[in-house]
């Protein structure tokens, strides 16, 4: 599988990049970080003749790189060339918010050298500048959140992947078996009649068509699965912007194998939608 897309993320220490890169590794991009200047043509030559599963990969190279840099400056006029698409991506912060993230961080700046660490700052600016004219994208991150720059780059490189749409997972789960540690929201059915006290259903699952039937026949479940239904609709878009890659949905009962499992496969139909990977679990429906 050759390679489509090659985004080169640079910039400033303490910029942000790697939020960035984890963001790329969410859109299904391969990533690297702090590859060196002098393996990066031996990477694509690997990259494009392994038979991998990727077509994109995310490169962070910045002053960590050294004299690398210089090689990468006239390196990235010959990848314009190539046959996969190339963008650089520079992250940028004032002076300022750097020096606080470092101090809150308390990690070294990597040209400290013993000097103070605003001449550090300085000093790396000067040596990324080139890069910084040659980027395709400068963000500064000095007044962004964490989420907000990840939605930045989620909106502007979601197109180019294929694993770009909202994951969403739907779980039914037992109370007595505990709550699942992965779930994002968590919703109760133990307020609808349960199946387990009618002996003939007792034995099997909310998959049954009998237990579905007897659970319909009461309008709070119509009304719940629905209610919940539009909650998660409006909801689910509101993450996915946020940057969110993947949210869980996790649905109750007592045991785990009647209501809840009906409730989340009900759910699982309402939620299927374009662009959008879906799953259902059932975590305690043999227990």
């Amino acid at each position: 599988m050759a390679l489509e897309d090659l985004v080169i993320v640079t910039g400033m220490s303490g910029s942000g990049k790697g939020t960035v890169l984890k963001t790329f590794e969410d859109l299904g991009f391969f990533c690297i970080d702090n590859l060196p200047v002098p393996l990066m043509r031996k990477f694509l030559e690997v990259f494009n003749v392994s038979g991998g599963v990727f077509k994109r990969a995310a490169l962070v190279i910045d002053i960590r790189a050294g004299e690398g840099l210089s090689d990468l400056v006239r390196m990235l006029a010959e990848l314009r060339q190539s046959s996969f698409r190339l963008f650089v991506l520079y992250l940028e912060a004032r002076d300022e918010v750097v020096v606080r993230r470092f101090s809150e961080t308390r990690r070294p700046h990597p040209l400290i050298n013993g000097g103070s660490l605003r001449d550090a700052i300085r000093r790396e600016r000067r040596r990324l500048g080139k890069l910084k004219e040659l980027a395709d994208v400068t963000i500064d991150t000095s007044d962004l959140t964490v989420h907000k720059v990840k939605a930045m780059v989620a909106q502007k490189f979601r197109g180019r992947s294929a694993g770009s749409g909202l994951k969403v997972v739907v779980m039914s789960f037992g109370y007595k078996h505990g709550l699942p540690l992965e779930a994002d929201l968590v919703f109760d059915a133990r307020f609808l009649p349960n199946p387990f006290f009618v002996p003939r259903l007792r034995g099997s699952t909310g998959r049954d068509r009998r237990v579905k039937t007897f659970l319909r026949s009461f309008p709070e479940t119509g009304e719940f699965v629905g209610r919940v239904g539009d909650l998660l609709g409006y909801l689910l878009p509101h993450y996915q912007r946020e940057g969110k890659s993947q949210v869980t949905i996790a649905v109750g009962c007592t045991g785990g194998r009647h209501r809840s499992v009906f409730i989340a496969e009900e759910l699982g139909k309402a939620l299927r939608a374009p662009k959008r990977s879906l799953q259902v679990l059932h975590r305690d429906e043999g227990s």
